[in-house]
């Protein structure tokens, strides 16, 4: 019979070799000094090895305990190791393990995958993780929705709700599961008003906020990130994360490249730059060059720009949050850009906006770059010609 204290006193030899303890139970040492609990056994009268953990982790007792479930099973004529097979095969259709599962396959913006993990881990787990997905019914959902909305998060309900549908959509086309039962739920949850980002459209009032912007006086990395916004109108996110690699500037046709992994959408992302855009980056180098940021926190260069910032910079402007916000530059290129008749489509492209149609979808595979760099330089001056307060902008800009 073996002891805790002769297993620890074991040393590793030039092979492997046994300690027995008793009713099959083994203790292998191997020549790398790991001490592997066996079980050895006969079922209908073949010979079976069955694994049972490693020492320290699977102390002598633990491995006893092993070992005896092991020999019930057999006293019913259950083989231990199909049983184990099962329970594994059991456990690998449970909730949790398929949303996991699901979201390893996902290829969306870091961002995005962080907030779906904070929402299954911090609500969605501790509910329905462990139970098998097909036995996962609609008022397991429901329970676990309504206790996201009694804490006042409404609209992370309804998120939850949506990650909870792509993993029941996911298990069921993999042949775990046999419908999507947040289908169900439609008009359970309370409705969240939809919220729009503030933005101004009013070109006299855009031309102000240039006017306004150029005449910020802050930190260099806040004050060039204000001044590029308008012009690239990019995702907040993805402008206070622009790393100095990602630039071509000195090219014939400078680009600015965001890589898939920071895009909402998962795919790269290319940025035309206008040559007002060139000629901000060229004089932003000297300034931030010193850290893989353009726009480094003012903290440490190793990070970014808070998502605050420009915000607080369009505060310190004058500006309310009903009136302006990082955000709304891209509400304002879509808008002006759609009403001085430039391609929707090339605009949408632009905006790294994902079609729901099809055949839209499909059309914008092709990057078009040609056609969005020529509007991306008539922005630029159209923007010019409003900051000027320039009445011929308009027709400018459409004919350029």
């Amino acid at each position: 019979m073996l002891t805790e204290t002769k297993i620890k006193a074991a040393k590793p030899r030039d092979k492997a070799y046994k300690l027995t303890d008793g009713g099959g139970l083994t203790l292998l040492v191997t020549p790398n000094g790991s001490k592997l609990w066996r079980l050895r056994y006969r079922f209908r009268s073949v010979e079976n090895m069955l694994s049972l953990g490693a020492f320290p982790e699977v102390g002598l007792a633990l491995a006893r305990e092993r070992r005896d479930d092991a020999r019930k099973l057999l006293a019913r004529d259950v083989d231990p190791s199909a049983a184990r097979a099962e329970q594994k095969a059991a456990q690998s259709d449970v909730f949790e393990v398929v949303a996991r599962e699901w979201l390893d396959k996902q290829q969306l913006a870091a961002v995005t995958i962080a907030k779906a993990q904070w929402i299954l881990e911090s609500f969605v787990y501790p509910g329905i993780g462990q139970r098998p997905i097909n036995e996962v019914t609609a008022a397991e959902v429901l329970r676990v929705l309504r206790g996201i909305e009694s804490r006042g998060f409404h609209e992370t309900a309804h998120r939850a709700r949506q990650r909870i549908s792509q993993v029941l959509r996911y298990a069921t086309a993999t042949g775990r599961a046999d419908r999507d039962v947040t289908h169900d739920l439609r008009g359970a949850l309370t409705a969240v008003p939809t919220r729009h980002r503030a933005a101004i459209i009013d070109p006299r009032k855009v031309g102000e906020l240039l006017r306004a912007i150029d005449g910020y006086d802050g930190q260099p990395a806040v004050t060039y990130a204000l001044r590029l916004a308008p012009l690239l109108f990019v995702r907040p996110g993805e402008l206070r994360a622009a790393e100095w690699t990602e630039f071509d500037v000195e090219a014939n046709e400078p680009l600015w490249r965001i890589p898939a992994e920071k895009m909402k959408t998962g795919v790269q992302h290319i940025v035309p730059l206008a040559r007002q855009a060139v000629a901000l980056l060229t004089a932003l180098r000297p300034l931030t060059g010193y850290s893989r940021y353009l726009f480094p926190s003012l903290r440490t260069p190793d990070r970014c720009l808070s998502d605050a910032a420009i915000g607080a910079a369009l505060r310190r402007l004058g500006y309310s949050k009903e009136e302006a916000s990082a955000h709304g530059f891209r509400t304002t290129a879509s808008t002006l850009l759609n009403e001085l008749g430039h391609n929707a489509d090339v605009i949408e492209r632009q905006l790294a906006h994902v079609p729901s149609d099809k055949v839209r979808s499909a059309y914008n595979r092709a990057e078009r770059l040609a056609e969005r760099r020529k509007m991306m330089q008539a922005w630029a001056d159209y923007l010019d010609g409003l900051r000027a307060d320039d009445a011929t902008a308009k027709v400018r800009a459409i004919h350029s």
